[in-house]
């Protein structure tokens, strides 16, 4: 009985020979050369997730909920001819998460401490945070000072000046003020801290083979009108 489908065999009976010119294999992503760790502290509510999330995903959130103890995310930027993976872990800014977030401190290269220009108590705290670092993180870990909510200009309480007197008295401390909202120096805050570490890495050594989307850099923002004078970059 013949079957109701006709189907066509090809000669010889098998399956079509692919040459090799038709397949197309997707070459792996390079692997990256580091993997790095940056950790960001600060008290409650001064914008340390919205910067996280600004850089890894260029978002923002109005209404962010405060971090229970950790969070992280994961990216992969380039520079100095490198690939380098960042895990960049938002603690808690919280006193009693503080037994939890300690032990992120010691494999961190990187610290970003960070205040709420608006809010004179988050200052305040720089130096039980700066003890937190002292007893906790590497000697060799870069520290950057980030005064974040520039967009608030109007509501400013801690002066620019004052921060900088802060950063000068800690040894190989950066400064620098930001804003989540206008994605204003958060690429730079970032990009600046990785390039410090590396320029203490023996650059030949690779890593273990790590992989991850690779950083487009967002046009620098334009200075919203009402804000004078001119915010000055990062670093």
């Amino acid at each position: 009985m013949e079957s109701g489908f006709g189907v066509q065999r090809r000669a010889g009976g098998g399956s079509p020979a692919v040459g090799a010119s038709q397949r197309r294999r997707k070459m792996p992503p390079r692997a990256a050369d580091y993997k790095l760790q940056v950790i960001i502290i600060g008290s409650r509510g001064v914008g340390k997730t919205s910067l996280m999330e600004r850089f890894t995903d260029d978002t923002f959130c109005e209404a962010c909920k405060s971090t229970v103890g950790v969070d992280f995310k994961i990216k992969t930027v380039e520079l100095r001819g490198k690939k380098i993976r960042l895990q960049i872990w938002d603690t808690a800014g919280q006193e009693r998460f503080n037994s939890i977030t300690s032990a992120y401190y010691r494999g961190a290269k990187g610290i970003v401490l960070v205040y709420d220009i608006t809010k004179q108590e988050t200052f305040d705290d720089l130096p039980k945070w700066m003890k937190m670092i002292d007893k906790y993180a590497s000697e060799d870990a870069e520290l950057l000072l980030v005064g974040n909510k520039l967009d608030c200009e109007s509501d400013r309480s801690i002066s620019r000046q004052q921060a900088e007197r802060f950063a000068s008295r800690i040894s190989g401390m950066r400064f620098c003020e930001a804003s989540a909202k206008d994605n204003f120096n958060v690429d730079e805050i970032f990009l600046k801290l990785v390039d410090d570490i590396l320029s203490k890495m023996p650059l030949e050594v690779p890593c273990k083979e790590l992989s991850n989307s690779v950083l487009s850099l967002q046009p620098e923002p334009e200075i919203p009108p009402e804000l004078s004078p001119p915010r000055m970059r990062c670093c």
